[in-house]
């Protein structure tokens, strides 16, 4: 019986033996299994790694190739700029600053080298009439005309300035002898006197020249011109189309002396001393007058040109600031995650960095290059009929995020009545996402924004108004002003002073206008934007 039982556990025992090897087996295979696994995830993780490497080093350059795009057209748009304000808007003739500046460098020149300068002020006869009959647009063509063949007539290194309405000023650079201005100055009378078609009209030029020479009638630009201008008065009051010197410094060669010559010998000598006496009386009254006035257009010119200068250093240390903040912080993330500790939690921050830095720079370029298109009147439209509710519910999209950061209410009353006008959606965008930006700058964090609509029989009117730093009296007039950089506004928020003069060109492109209003620092300010209803507009 004991034998029976012992075999019996015996049997037991192997099959519990035969199971756990069975189990073990399936274990063991198990185990292989999850290793090839292990080994598989591993490799795949390696391979991502490197891809992630990749594109962080080509995102990198790319950010790099971008830096340096965006300072390249920083500069162009900044000497864009600076031509923009040294020539005409009309007629594109350097204006009358540019020339005081190429007059005053002609001089210099010319007294090392010993030679003279020539300006032959000139004024358009009977200008008054041809905006008077046909129109100020034919008037505006025909200036135009008048400044290019002013430029035909003179060499290249000479200038043509516009010095106002319809007077010009010419600077004969280098001459060797005074007579010679009169040779330039009979070309552009005959140049000026060629018959011409300004749209459908016939029209025929004339002008009164003035001739000034140094350094005989004076060694400075003011007195140049000044005397340019009281010979032009001269040679208009003996009749249109001629010429005359300041002074006898080429007798004969002017028209006054030609006239005087053909007088009979018994006329001339009936002149009365009294007679010559109010001539010159009449002539010292009025350059005391022009010598008064130039004085007063020095000072306007040189606190002009102060204030321009003052205005272009700001704006240049504002771009760099602007510019140098991401670019640090492109530049941190790239060593960052160049670094051997580096794991992939911090290599995904930084690479979020360098995406937000690179955007933020891209909204940078773009906002040079609408300083420059507002300098240069070069902004394009394409119109059409839009709903303007759906142009503001946009405007308020793109600015959300800078609105929700600080933890201001957007208050938004839109008037019920349908309003249509023909804009360009994109850039009527940009006109009120730059104005509701700029009231969220100007609001306390935590403050309100008024957006409203009201439409009328031919218009409808877009308030965006804000209750907190205001703008001050001073700035009040500047405040649609390339680069006016707001005094009350943090200088990290003051922005380039670009979107202001932007929201002004864009809402005057479209035919409409925008004002601001401010009762004074920290009482809000109010910007009322009034757009032509598209029927009004056809």
């Amino acid at each position: 019986m004991s034998d029976v039982s012992e075999d019996a556990r015996a049997s037991a025992a192997r099959r519990s033996v035969e199971l756990l090897n069975a189990q073990a087996d399936v274990v063991r295979a198990e185990l292989a299994q999850l290793r090839r696994e292990l080994a598989q995830v591993q490799e795949e993780l390696a391979n991502l790694r490197t891809k992630q490497v990749l594109e962080v080093n080509a995102e990198l350059v790319q950010a790099a190739v971008h830096a340096d795009s965006v300072a390249q057209t920083a500069v162009s748009s900044l000497d864009e700029l600076a031509r923009s304000t040294q020539h005409d808007e009309l007629t594109g003739a350097p204006t009358r600053a540019l020339l005081l500046d190429r007059l005053e460098n002609a001089i210099a020149m010319a007294g090392r080298r010993s030679t003279r300068v020539g300006v032959i002020f000139v004024d358009l006869d009977g200008f008054k009439r041809i905006n008077d009959t046909l129109g100020h647009a034919v008037g505006d063509q025909v200036l135009q005309l008048a400044t290019r063949r002013l430029e035909s007539s003179v060499r290249d290194s000479d200038s043509v300035s516009r010095h106002g309405g319809d007077e010009f000023v010419v600077l004969l650079a280098e001459l060797a002898r005074p007579s010679d201005a009169a040779a330039v100055a009979q070309k552009v009378i005959e140049t000026l006197q060629a018959p011409a078609l300004v749209g459908p009209h016939r029209v025929t030029m004339s002008a009164s020249l003035g001739i000034s020479v140094y350094p005989e009638d004076g060694d400075d630009p003011i007195t140049l011109i000044e005397c340019a201008d009281a010979a032009m008065y001269r040679a208009k009051r003996a009749g249109p189309g001629g010429y005359a010197f300041c002074s006898e410094i080429a007798e004969g060669t002017h028209r006054e002396a030609r006239s005087l010559g053909d007088v009979a010998p018994h006329r001339r000598a009936d002149s009365s001393a009294l007679a010559e006496h109010e001539a010159r009386l009449r002539e010292l009254l009025e350059a005391n007058k022009q010598l008064v006035s130039a004085a007063q257009t020095a000072q306007r010119l040189q606190s002009n040109a102060e204030e321009a200068h003052h205005r272009q250093i700001n704006f240049v240390a504002m771009a760099a600031h602007a510019l140098r903040n991401p670019l640090s912080a492109i530049r941190v993330a790239a060593m960052t995650m160049q670094h051997a500790r580096a794991d992939d939690a911090m290599r995904t921050g930084q690479h979020e960095i360098v995406q937000r830095q690179s955007a933020h720079m891209a909204r940078l370029i773009d906002d040079l290059l609408d300083g420059s298109r507002v300098g240069a009147r070069e902004f394009r439209l394409k119109c059409s009929h839009l709903d303007l509710a759906g142009i503001l519910r946009d405007a308020i999209a793109a600015c959300r995020h800078v609105i929700d950061k600080k933890q201001q209410r957007l208050l938004i009353e839109l008037d019920p009545a349908l309003a249509i006008v023909h804009a360009d959606p994109q850039r009527l965008t940009q006109v009120f996402a730059n104005l509701l930006n700029n009231a969220s700058r100007r609001s306390h964090p935590g403050g309100d924004i008024l957006l409203a609509t009201k439409c009328g029989a031919d218009q409808v009117i877009v308030t965006v108004a804000d209750h907190g730093v205001g703008i001050a009296p001073e700035e009040l007039p500047h405040i649609f002003d390339l680069f006016a950089i707001d005094s009350s506004v943090p200088v990290d928020e003051s922005g380039l002073g670009i979107g202001l003069a932007v929201v002004h060109e864009l809402v005057k492109a479209h035919g409409g206008t925008v004002a601001a209003s401010s009762a004074g620092k920290d009482l809000g300010s109010e910007f009322i934007v009034r757009l032509p209803l598209a029927a009004a507009a056809a």
